[in-house]
This record gives C-alpha cells, sequence and structure tokens, in this order.
C-alpha cells in the first residue's frame, strides 16, 4: 500500500526536527540480568539468555575507549538516555558494587558491579536499527498519561526493546528510526552529525518557490532560530501544494512552525527519510531492519 502521491525527485540537502528526552514509562520482561530501557526502569533478560559481544554480519566490534563517564556506558547498553540517567543517579537509583552513585562523572571500563533499581546492567549488545513506518495519531513515547495510543501499541511484536531515534510528533506519519543502542541514538540525534531528514508536507495557501528558498538561509520565528532549510516546491492543485523539505538541525514541530509562519496549512506530513534509510516497501505500522554490514558502513560516516 502506498500511501503517498508521485513525487519529484529533488536534491534537496541540508538540516531538521529535532529529537528530544525520552518519555519515563516502565515495560518490564522476565527473570535474570537485566537491561533498561529508554525510561530508565529495569528490564530483565531471559535466564540463561547472555547477550552476544559478536557484531554479526562481519563488522568489527568495537574497541574499548578506556575509562568512560557511567552515563555513556549505560546509554550505550541501552538503559536509557544520558540526561535520564543522570536524573536515575540523583534520585539514588544506580549502585556500583552496591554503593549509591551520586555523581554521573564516575569513570568506569565497564559495567562490571553496576546495578539499576537492584539488578545488574548486562554489557551492551551489538548495535542494531530498524526502520518503522510510525502512523499518524500515535505518540513518540513509551507512555501517555492522557491515555492516547504510542508508537509501542503499534509496534508488531517480537522486537526486543527498542528506543525511538528522535521524535515525530502526534499527527506527523512516516520514518521513525527505532535502536537498542544509546549512543547511536544520540549520534543521530546531534544536529553536528548533520544526518538529513527528508519530509513531504502537504499545505494549504499561497507561497512562491522564492519564499521557500530563502529558508536555505534560516529564519528566526518568535524568538526561536531555525537552521538552514532545503525547500522545493513540488507541485501546486489549486491553493493546495506538496512541499518537499530537507533539514539537519531539528527543533520540537520545525517544518509545521517555518510552514505557518509562512502562511501555511499542514495538513499532512510525512518523514521520507532519516540519512540514507528510507520507508521505502514499508506500509504504516510496518518494521524493517536494516541490514548490520549497512549499519557499520554508515557509522563509519557519522561526524
Amino acid at each position: 500500500m502506498n500511501l503517498l502521491p508521485p513525487q519529484r525527485t529533488t536534491g534537496a540537502r541540508g538540516p531538521q526536527d529535532r529529537s528530544q528526552k525520552n518519555n519515563n514509562a516502565a515495560r518490564r520482561g522476565p527473570p535474570a540480568t537485566i537491561r533498561a530501557g529508554t525510561d530508565g526502569a529495569a528490564r530483565k533478560l531471559p535466564a540463561g539468555k547472555a547477550p552476544s559481544p559478536k557484531r554479526a554480519g562481519g563488522a568489527p566490534a568495537e574497541r574499548s575507549e578506556g575509562p568512560q563517564r557511567i552515563a555513556k556506558l549505560l546509554a550505550r547498553a541501552g538503559v536509557a538516555s544520558r540526561r535520564d540517567i543522570e536524573r536515575m543517579i540523583a534520585d539514588g537509583r544506580i549502585a556500583l558494587d552496591g554503593d549509591v552513585l551520586t555523581t554521573p562523572a564516575t569513570l568506569l571500563d565497564n559495567l562490571r558491579g553496576v546495578t539499576v533499581d537492584g539488578k545488574p546492567v548486562a554489557p551492551p549488545e551489538a548495535a542494531r536499527l530498524w526502520r518503522f513506518y510510525k502512523p499518524a495519531g500515535c505518540l513518540t513515547a513509551a507512555f501517555d498519561p492522557k491515555g492516547r495510543p504510542t508508537i509501542y501499541d503499534r509496534l508488531p511484536p517480537g522486537l526486543p526493546r527498542v528506543m525511538p531515534v528522535g521524535r515525530l510528533d502526534f499527527m506527523t506519519e512516516g520514518l521513525l528510526l527505532l535502536t537498542n543502542d544509546g549512543e547511536l541514538k544520540r549520534k543521530l540525534e546531534l544536529p553536528s552529525s548533520a544526518v538529513v531528514r527528508r519530509y513531504r508536507a502537504r499545505a494549504f495557501g499561497d507561497v512562491s518557490q522564492a519564499q521557500l528558498e530563502e529558508l536555505s538561509e534560516g529564519i528566526e520565528i518568535d524568538g526561536i532560530r531555525y537552521g538552514s532549510i532545503d525547500a522545493n516546491l513540488e507541485r501546486r492543485t489549486g491553493r493546495n501544494c506538496w512541499i518537499e523539505l530537507a533539514l539537519t538541525e531539528g527543533k520540537n514541530r520545525e517544518v509545521r512552525n517555518v510552514l505557518a509562519h509562512l502562511g501555511m496549512q499542514v495538513s499532512r506530513l510525512i518523514r521520507t527519510s532519516y540519512g540514507p534509510f528510507s520507508m521505502e516497501e514499508l506500509d504504516p505500522g510496518q518494521v524493517g531492519e536494516v541490514q548490520r554490514e549497512e549499519l557499520f558502513r554508515f557509522r563509519q560516516t557519522l561526524k
């Protein structure tokens, strides 16, 4: 099923919609060693199932970088984002050899002796990445106090614990990357990594290509500075049009806010790609895993 109207290929390049902190919520699993999720709650792996230290697809394992901050190690292990881990330390939820940690500046070579909520943390598995076609009408969150559906209600069964890379608004659809690796998530989200995100917006109103091209210089709206956006008017029918946009910086609701500033009312917003990964061959709600070799090659290109 293809929900997208025919596209015109463009040479769009440039910046995008910002990723935000992971929402807190618990999703628990079976007995034994724990791995924590994006919300910072402890996750258990099935008894007797040790994570494999090897990389699949022939990609070499990452070398040890020497002592590192505990927040980075725990994020790499998929426990939570670095900021969430800092909050967990402040809440007294993380300990080393039984002693509760009081600072995220603790340097460690590995996670031996580290516990979250009293449970040992499993060493990190090889990084994996999935493409997910997020349908409109669900939150990029683990839990919503208002009871609205989240991406975890839409994900197919059988996936390991995954974290979203960035965020799509409730009514925004399209490609959402998912990973089991907190450090990979962080690198993909950082504006300094300059990973291009591409969107297609259906909007109502009057806008010229000249106005869209001015966005390449960036724009300030209500005191918020948005970086360079490469925007092209794809086609127009009356006062309705499709606009293609590419960006790398990313701020909350960036595409919608910028187009609203130009007098456009967005009725549909679709993220079509994130870096080299696209939503091709995915229907809403479907997931496809990125091959390990492809992921390894892409990671070599990250700044």
